[in-house]
Formats: structure tokens, C-alpha cells, sequence
């Protein structure tokens, strides 16, 4: 554990003692891979400053499903009730791996459960009310193929060797207003200073929404991405939390913090000092890499025995060549943040 993780644990205890803990009325999580327990994820949930019931809703598992391992993560931010990201809680993976050409043509099959499970939310409208949400869904296939659709302004991003890739895209009516007045609709930034469809709904894209359905859609953009050891982690996360911050200053902060579900946390206090007034919701997921966890544990036990050993250090060089195919070599100049592997 480093020094700021820490440090982070120490002031939550603080702040539960003396009742000052800002995530108490907060929703938390975290879990780890049976295929691969160097992956694991964690969750944070803080309602915003509005004065309306929490309607975000996070879902986040590891299953097993004919003999391979699935990661199922989605943010569904809701607007005007909590129903339909309820409803998409419930069903929308449940749809998606119901689909025939899941195993075989995973994007074509959420293309066409994204459509059904709209459908399905349109024709109970009496049910479920008038009210809609954004999704964002990020499917990890035997921990190396990751697959993420989203429709809205809720986002997925994906850092590498400390880059940040942004894997989903946001759909705001100003850049979808050809679309929206094709199908009958406008855009407009009144009332207010924010581009909405008819005037009414932020984002261009959304499941349910049946007053706004003829100039909106339910279809996602879908990206596919491959898991492998220059990936760093993963972040999904509602608007509330990319409001105030990019994406490069989401990964940036928690880069350091190795608990997917104290980073989750992390980014969400970060927002609120911000000044985020919308609920947030976050999901982290790290895939550590073996060997830098090892050098990193190393380097931590050399230090805690720093007394004995001496104030001294070193460079590193070592290579492990795996059934006479792979070889991995990693290269430590100066301290372990300058860490690097080849292949």
C-alpha cells in the first residue's frame, strides 16, 4: 500500500469518528476476477445537491457464462425518475447476452439489445413513466477483450502506460443537431446556457423518453479494446464527475492509488471539491500487471527495512522467457515510476 493510500484510509477512519464523512449517504462497492485476481474493480456512488431522489444506478460483477468469465460494468444516469435505470439495471446485460451472436459478433449483438431493451422500455411506458437515461456498458471477456457501448453523456476511458483514451462518445444535441432536425426535432440553448433537444433533454441520445422518442435514439457507439500489460486501469463515470474534470486529470488522480474501489472514492471527492453539484457515480477497474506489482512489493520491503539495508539503492535488468516463445523484459534505471517493459 503507498503512502497515499494510506493517508487516504487514515482520513476516512477520521472522518467516520468524528461523523464528518462525506460519503455517508454514499453507495460503495469492489470485487475481483476468479480468472485473473491481478483484476479488480470498485464503486462509489454520492447523490449531487439536487433536490430529487439519487438516480444513478451502478451495476458491477465478475460472472461465469459458458465456461468463460465475463466483467459487467455500467453507469445509467437517469433523468426525471429513477425507473428506467432501474429498468436497465435489471435487464440490459441480461438482453445483451441473450443475443445468438454475442460469443461471435459481440458489437452486433448490443447494437440490437441496446434496440430492444428501448423497445421494451417504450411499450410500458404506462408502467415506467416518462422519464429516460443515459448508459454507459463495458463488457470484459476473459479479462483480455474489453467491449464498450454507451448511449449519452455518461463515458468510459481507458488508460495505457498512463495515457488516457477516451472509449466512448459523448452525445450532445449541438453535435447530433443535423440528426435530431432530420428527424422533426431542434436544438436549442433556451432556457438557459445548454444546447437540449426541443428545448428539454441534454444529451441526444437516451433510452425511454417516449414524449422526445422522434427526434432522439437509443443507438450506442461501441468500441472494442484490447486488455493487455499497458493497461493501466479503467474508469466509468457519470457526467457528474466529467463536468469538472478531464479525462487525463481522472486518471492522473487516482493513478497511484492501487484500490479500485479507494480510487472510485477518490474521484468522486475530488468532483464534489470541484464544485459537481450532479449525483456521481464512478466504477474503477485495475488490471495490475504481475510484475510490476513484484517490483513494486520489492521496493516497498527494501524500504521498511531501510535501517538495516542501508540508504543505497539500485538498477534492475531482469528477463523471463515463458515456454521458449515470450520474453519479458523489464529495464529500472532510477526508481520504479520509471519502470518499463518490452516485449
Amino acid at each position: 500500500m503507498t503512502g497515499k493510500e494510506i493517508l487516504h484510509k487514515m482520513k476516512e477512519k477520521v472522518q467516520e469518528k468524528v461523523g464528518l464523512n462525506p460519503s455517508s449517504n454514499a453507495e460503495s462497492g469492489k470485487g475481483k476476477s476468479k480468472m485473473s485476481k491481478n483484476i479488480t474493480h470498485g464503486y462509489h456512488l454520492v447523490k449531487g445537491k439536487a433536490n430529487h431522489p439519487m438516480e444513478d444506478y451502478v451495476f458491477a460483477e465478475f460472472k461465469q457464462v459458458n465456461g468463460s468469465e465475463l466483467g459487467l460494468f455500467a453507469i445509467f444516469d437517469g433523468h426525471l425518475s429513477h425507473v428506467i435505470p432501474d429498468y436497465l439495471k435489471a435487464n440490459l446485460f441480461n438482453n445483451i447476452l441473450n443475443e445468438a451472436d454475442f460469443w461471435t459478433e459481440p458489437e452486433n449483438a448490443i447494437r440490437k439489445a441496446y434496440r430492444l431493451t428501448d423497445t421494451n422500455i417504450l411499450e410500458q411506458a404506462i408502467d415506467l413513466g416518462k422519464g429516460g437515461s443515459t448508459a454507459v456498458t463495458a463488457i470484459l471477456i476473459n479479462c483480455q477483450q474489453l467491449v464498450i457501448a454507451n448511449v449519452g453523456d455518461s463515458r468510459a476511458v481507458i488508460s495505457k502506460n498512463g495515457v488516457a483514451k477516451q472509449l466512448s462518445v459523448d452525445h450532445e444535441p449541438a453535435s447530433e443537431r443535423e440528426s435530431i432536425e432530420n428527424r422533426g426535432g431542434f436544438v436549442s440553448n433556451f432556457p438557459g446556457d445548454v444546447a437540449r433537444v426541443d428545448g428539454q433533454l441534454a444529451v441526444a441520445r437516451a433510452f425511454g423518453d417516449k414524449s422526445l422518442k422522434k427526434h432522439l435514439t437509443s443507438e450506442p457507439d461501441v468500441s472494442i479494446e484490447t486488455i493487455n500489460d499497458d493497461t493501466d486501469l479503467i474508469i466509468l463515470a457519470s457526467d457528474g464527475l466529467w463536468k469538472v474534470m478531464s479525462n487525463q486529470e481522472a486518471v492522473d488522480a487516482i493513478k497511484s492509488i492501487k484500490d479500485a474501489r479507494s480510487a472510485a472514492k477518490h474521484l468522486t471527492e475530488e468532483a464534489v471539491k470541484r464544485n459537481s453539484k450532479d449525483d456521481i457515480s464512478i466504477i474503477v477497474t485495475e488490471p495490475e500487471n504481475a510484475i510490476r506489482k513484484a517490483y513494486h512489493l520489492t521496493d516497498t520491503n527494501i524500504l521498511e527495512q531501510a535501517i538495516d539495508l542501508g540508504k543505497v539503492g539500485s538498477t534492475a535488468v531482469t528477463a523471463i522467457l515463458i515456454n521458449c516463445q515470450k520474453l519479458v523484459i523489464v529495464v529500472v534505471p532510477i526508481g520504479l515510476e520509471a519502470c518499463k517493459l518490452l516485449y
